[in-house]
């Protein structure tokens, strides 16, 4: 077998294999042999069939089957003479030759990857702590989840609960399908698209309206984005929020079983501690991301990057689906996710070099704590604990979570950092945007 390799590219490389004909003639033989033993050919006796029969009937079709064998052993064979490690899969091309069988194998290579640049990094970790006006808050909020609605005949304010009969059409083309009955609309709540809701405020009981309102720019149905509707609404009934009282009953209800207030601000300042820390991280470490991939920047084979693209599309595409949409209504270009994979696959790599070049092994107590974490916020921990290590797959996803943020806090030794005071609210305001 003889290999050679050019460099098309940084990271493509085309690679040619020549096997000589003595080899695919003596595998041909073989296989020749084999079939003469299986085949029936009319005039012979069952595996008496001369070869020069057997070859003229079949050889064509099994210099074929030998050549794709060839490709499978003799690829990988010269990869690792040829030390390359490829990335995705190859494009192959066999050749016309008449004395040996060859074949050309295009693909890209992984980039080798300088970590000379990690120690200088540097990233800012944001500081914030829960204070008493941040649990007035959320108490607040969690009043608004258990409201009530209570008719009231009066216009339509901000808040209320306004259920309405509409239909709407851009154009000479009605996109309800007809009229939409009995459809609540809570005022403020930006469940419609914007400028419909405002329409809605002043309006009485049995009131109709039309009026126009533009459809965002990035709206999912492409038919529509960016266009104005005209809306015919007509008013069913309009209803009040009530706010529960925070006595027993309603503190009881989130598990707390004294009832007591001071028992429920506490229970309530922990899940906002414990949340508000997820969220620190979470910000510092795509800081530290961001500084890092600034740094470094390989070049990143094109195969990964298409990989990750459609990894970020799927999600996508799976709601279409669902929604029974049709996927080239979507129109997702692929310049919309080419950056974002771009990086992503960049920083695997990256942290990938990371991991070897420090001998960063998986600690697997950090995994047990990371589970344990995750199971704590719901009824049955112990059950949640069992189902992530009773499947590999499930815990592997947890392993490759702990083993990146091991990476990541060796980083912090490495990089020069400041703190950046911010609130509560601002880091969860960032987190849910």
């Amino acid at each position: 077998m003889q290999v050679s390799v050019e460099k098309t590219s940084e990271l493509s490389r085309k690679m040619t294999v020549s096997v000589p004909e003595e080899v695919v003639q003596e595998k041909i033989a073989v296989r020749l042999k084999s079939l003469a033993r299986e085949v029936k050919v009319d005039g012979f006796r069952p595996g008496k069939a001369p070869q020069h029969v057997i070859k003229k009937m079949y050889g064509e079709r099994v210099r074929g089957e030998i050549a794709g064998d060839l490709i499978q052993t003799t690829y990988y064979e010269a990869l690792q003479n040829e030390n390359l490690k490829p990335a995705g899969h190859p494009h192959i091309d066999a050749l016309d030759e008449t004395d040996g069988f060859k074949y050309t194998a295009v693909f890209e290579v992984y980039p080798e990857i300088s970590l000379a640049n990690v120690t200088q990094l540097k990233a800012t970790r944001p500081v914030a702590t829960v204070e008493d006006t941040d649990v007035d808050s959320m108490i607040e909020k969690l009043r608004t989840q258990k409201k009530s609605w209570v008719v009231v005949e009066r216009p339509a304010q901000q808040q209320d609960r306004i259920t309405i009969s509409f239909s709407g059409k851009e154009g000479d083309e009605v996109f309800t399908n007809g009229r939409v009955d009995d459809y609540p609309v809570e005022i403020g709540a930006n469940q419609m698209i914007p400028g419909f809701e405002d329409n809605l405020i002043g309006l009485e009981t049995g009131a109709t309206k039309t009026f126009e309102a533009t459809f965002p720019e990035q709206y999912g149905n492409t038919k529509l984005a960016g266009k104005a509707a005209e809306f015919e609404v007509e008013v069913i009934k309009i209803e009040e929020p009530v706010l529960p009282e925070i006595d027993a009953d309603f503190i009881k209800s989130y598990g707390i079983e004294d009832g007591t207030l001071a028992s429920f601000r506490d229970d309530v300042r922990n899940n906002m501690e414990r949340e508000l820390a997820q969220a620190l991280r979470g910000k510092f470490k795509n800081a530290l991301m961001d500084a890092l991939y600034e740094a470094i920047q390989p070049a990143v084979p094109n195969t990964l990057i298409d990989e990750e693209v459609e990894n970020l599309m799927k999600p996508y595409i799976d709601t279409a689906k669902r929604q029974k949409m049709k996927l080239e209504d979507l129109q997702l270009p692929r310049d919309v996710f080419e950056e974002q994979a771009k990086r992503r696959v960049a920083l695997g790599l990256i942290l990938g070099e990371i991991i070897q070049k420090n001998n960063i092994t998986l600690d697997e107590g950090k995994v047990r704590t990371a589970v344990e974490d995750m199971a704590s916020s719901y009824e049955q921990p112990d059950d949640v604990i069992n189902w992530y290590y009773a499947d590999k797959k499930r815990l592997n996803d947890v392993q490759q979570m702990v083993l990146e943020d091991q990476t990541v806090d060796w980083l912090v030794t490495q990089a020069t950092l400041s703190e950046e005071p911010t609130t509560f609210s601002a880091i969860m305001d960032q987190q849910q945007q």
